[in-house]
């Protein structure tokens, strides 16, 4: 053992000192410097990029699609007889979405139908001579009549007081008797008097033609409320059939068949294909900047951020908080100072295909060009 530790104290002698460590290679800093040299180049760049674009673009991501939405409302109370369509169909302008069963409707519409006849037979509708019309024909025939009379009342007045003349005169040659004077003065009075009475009875006639007259114009306007009353019914039969107001899809289908519906209550939402377009709310301090007809880049997050394009097309002329359930009142004491926020509506100009189709709803960030010259949308 003695032997074998002299040995490797030998060779450890022999081997001489054990070599120093070799001093970090200079190739490594020739490589590390130009990395980072080239990522400082990168970052300034991108954030010289950013300022710049920041500089001539007013950006916001408190945007969202919007289109228009339309409500189908009832506008008669009833049962749900058909329901035509499901949530997400197509329908077109017109066409049959709920049917309400009409059954009390039309026996409204035949009520008054009945009734708007008894108001022509009345009145005398289309041409015809009715019961008021008549009646006017009637006390104007009368009151001729009585004209007639008068001027033959007149004619025997006339002629027995040229008879009591001629009579006054015979009575003072005393040629007749004071008896034959005295009938044929009776006689002159009595004519007189059937003038008289007459004409009084032509009076009263008048009274009658002109109540006669006003009756037709009282049946002319039963007639008229009738027509209208007919109309109404009518109107409210074609209330039972639910039409599309516009094309586009279906949605929140809220009626099913055999419900009850009120007037004015909601049976479904129609998402019209007149297009979309994009609320965004800028900030106020942004909308210096801003113009109507300046073009617009809109990312849509549910595509990955891909951009569309769009213009202005207007500015709201309040802020989104004056349109609040609850708008803040400044007044009351409580005054802290919020940035508020103003809607401005985009036009949507190029969309991303009818294969990604801009949803009323979704979220998108809108960047307006402020430095190019505004335009049309």
């Amino acid at each position: 053992m003695a032997t074998s530790l002299k040995q490797e104290i030998k060779d450890r002698e022999f081997a001489g000192p054990a070599p120093a460590p070799a001093p970090p290679k200079a190739g490594k800093r020739r490589i590390v410097l130009p990395i980072f040299l080239v990522l400082l180049a990168l970052g300034a760049g991108w954030a010289f990029k950013n300022w710049s674009y920041g500089r001539s673009h007013a950006s916001t991501d408190n945007a969202a699609v919007d289109g228009h939405l339309v409500p189908v409302l009832a506008k008669a109370a009833g049962y749900v007889q058909t329901v035509n369509v499901k949530d997400n169909d197509h329908v077109v302008a017109d066409s049959l979405l709920v049917q309400i069963d009409p059954a009390e409707y039309q026996a409204r519409v035949a009520q008054a139908e009945a009734d708007l006849a008894a108001a022509q037979a009345a009145a005398g509708g289309a041409g015809a001579s009715g019961q008021a019309q008549a009646m006017v024909e009637q006390a104007a025939g009368q009151r001729a009549s009585l004209d007639a009379q008068i001027i033959a009342a007149r004619a025997n007045e006339a002629k027995a007081k040229a008879d009591l003349t001629r009579m006054e005169d015979l009575a003072g040659k005393q040629i007749v008797s004071r008896q034959v004077l005295d009938g044929a003065r009776a006689a002159a009075e009595a004519a007189s008097a059937n003038v008289v009475a007459l004409q009084r009875q032509t009076t009263a006639a008048g009274g009658t033609v002109a109540s006669a007259r006003a009756g037709v114009r009282l049946a002319t306007a039963r007639e008229q409320s009738a027509q209208a009353a007919r109309g109404l019914a009518a109107l409210q039969l074609s209330y039972t059939r639910v039409p599309a107001p516009v094309s586009g899809i279906v949605s929140r289908k809220q009626v099913e068949p055999g419900q009850l519906v009120q007037v004015g209550q909601p049976l479904l939402t129609i998402v019209a294909d007149t297009g979309v377009f994009v609320t965004a709310n800028f900030k106020e301090t942004q909308l210096a900047s801003i113009r109507v007809g300046q073009p617009v880049e809109i990312e849509v997050d549910a595509y990955g951020g891909d951009k569309a394009i769009g213009c202005v097309e207007s500015l709201s002329a309040a802020t989104g908080s004056k349109f609040a359930l609850l708008p803040p009142d400044n007044a009351t004491g409580n005054f802290t100072k919020v940035v508020q926020r103003v809607p401005v509506r985009i036009r949507v100009t190029k969309g991303l295909g009818a294969d990604r189709p801009l949803r009323p709803g979704m979220s998108v960030v809108v960047h307006v060009d402020t430095k190019t010259p505004t335009g049309k949308c």
